[in-house]
């Protein structure tokens, strides 16, 4: 019987459709989750619009680096919340796969993945039957 191959006839007692489906579904209620808190939607837009305020030098970020992504210390001083609460925002975020996190030295920059933003608002538009062509709603 070498050369015969078996196409998956169930997965978890799913069709393999319907284990699409679930992925689908998981991926639009880690998007709900993330954008269910006006601090991550405010978020959202601070790296949607590029750099927040200007006082990296004084976190002690090189200068060069000031240019690319928001720096935790950033959120915490628009937010006038604790690093640990900022993170716990921008992890959602990142579970989403909305934001990407590169690290340099000690800090985290966290830059709004604009591409993958778009294919899931897209595909949260499809599954709810929305045409985003007319912007009929």
């Amino acid at each position: 019987m070498q050369g015969r191959s078996l196409g998956v006839v169930s997965e978890n007692g799913h069709a393999p459709e319907d284990v699409r489906d679930e992925a689908r579904v998981e991926r639009l209620v880690s998007l709900g989750r993330a954008l269910s808190d006006p601090i991550r939607v405010e978020m959202l837009g601070m790296m949607s619009g590029g750099r927040g305020c200007c006082s990296l030098p004084e976190c002690g970020v090189p200068a060069e680096d000031q240019d690319a992504g928001i720096c935790v210390c950033e959120f915490e001083a628009y937010f006038g919340m604790g690093q640990s609460k900022v993170s716990y925002h921008l992890r959602k975020l990142k579970d989403a796969g909305l934001v990407t996190e590169e690290k340099r030295g000690r800090w985290s920059f966290y830059s709004l993945k604009r591409d993958t933003t778009r294919v899931l608002l897209a595909e949260t538009a499809g599954h709810l039957g929305l045409d985003t062509e007319s912007g009929d709603g």
